[in-house]
């Protein structure tokens, strides 16, 4: 099977865009109202990982110590398992932040954009651009925390597992872990990006 997920690593500290996202930052949807109107796939999923996240203060005194103003724009749909356990972990953080500001664009409403932050030639979500305060792009992540998808591609490569029971360990590792993978490696590609 030529998987082309496992030829490049999933997850770049930085992409080579140095796009600027002013315009789609104007049009990107808050976290408050993108789980009021937008989510409709999966909804109590949403919201309880919301009412769940927490987080880490290690992370944020590490955001802290970085300074600055940074933005997420985060490509998500809300019928995408990773999307629903990882983009209500990333509002929290950043509602839990002040130098941080988090907003959604629907990715199939914004093929343009999703399309600069492929993921090995694939459409992967989600993903979260960084923005310096200026909307410029810094650096990116996603669409999962890298242990969980070394291990999906591991399992998809050598055990030859199908999607559908992988997910059933994809879950459980959300579980387990309670997005603190996803933020130590967010706030490790903004300390980059800040340099």
């Amino acid at each position: 099977m030529n998987d082309p997920e496992a030829t490049l690593p999933a997850i770049s500290p930085l992409h080579e865009s140095t796009a600027n996202h002013e315009t789609e930052w104007a049009l990107g949807i808050t976290w408050d109202d993108y789980l009021e109107r937008e989510v409709r796939e999966h909804r109590e999923l949403w919201q309880g990982v919301w009412r769940r996240a927490r987080s880490p203060k290690e992370q944020l005194d590490r955001l802290a110590r970085v300074g600055g103003s940074w933005r997420l724009l985060v490509l998500s749909e809300d019928w995408c398992g990773d999307a629903s356990n990882l983009v209500p972990v990333l509002a929290r953080f950043a509602a839990d932040a002040p130098q941080l500001d988090l907003r959604i664009l629907k990715r199939d409403e914004h093929p343009e954009v999703m399309d600069l932050y492929l993921t090995n030639g694939s459409r992967s979500i989600p993903l979260s651009i960084i923005l310096d305060d200026r909307g410029n792009a810094v650096g990116r992540w996603g669409p999962r925390p890298e242990g969980l998808q070394d291990f999906v591609l591991r399992e998809r490569q050598v055990a030859g597992r199908p999607m559908t029971e992988i997910y059933k360990d994809i879950r459980r590792w959300y579980a387990i872990d309670r997005g603190h993978s996803t933020i130590r490696e967010l706030v490790d590609r903004i300390e980059r990006a800040a340099g």
